[in-house]
């Protein structure tokens, strides 16, 4: 049985394509879930790719994730990255190495979008 994987996106991720082009691209969800799951299968790895624009949602499949001891987390919370101390208490309560992505530049943007709360507990960005 192939070890899992769990990639969850935060809100506003479903409408890749279509929001902010000049900031997001124009890929989609579809499109990134397809490049997930290409290199999941190069790799022998299932993947459990998620959505949600709702905090407690994240929460409940990061805490998942922990107790079927998945191989890992590829985490973009998206704007819950700077807000949400519940998701980054979520991370800190398993025993799953955690990768803190982003489509954009944070840094590159506002200043708010400079901290995250999951960084200090990640494994790599």
């Amino acid at each position: 049985m192939a070890k899992t994987v769990y990639v969850l996106n935060g809100p506003n991720l479903n409408l890749l394509g279509t929001r902010e082009p000049k900031t997001y691209g124009h890929a989609t969800l579809g499109d990134v879930e397809t490049l997930c799951r290409e290199a999941a299968g190069r790799r022998k790895l299932a993947i459990e790719f998620r959505q949600s624009n709702h905090e407690g949602e994240i929460v409940d499949s990061i805490q998942e994730a922990g107790a079927k001891k998945a191989a890992g987390i590829v985490i973009n919370a998206g704007a819950y990255t700077h807000t949400s101390v519940a998701i980054r208490d979520a991370i800190a309560a398993i025993a799953v190495p955690v990768i803190e992505d982003h489509i954009s530049n944070v840094f590159a943007r506002e200043s708010f979008r400079h901290h995250s709360h999951i960084a200090p507990l990640a494994n790599a960005s």
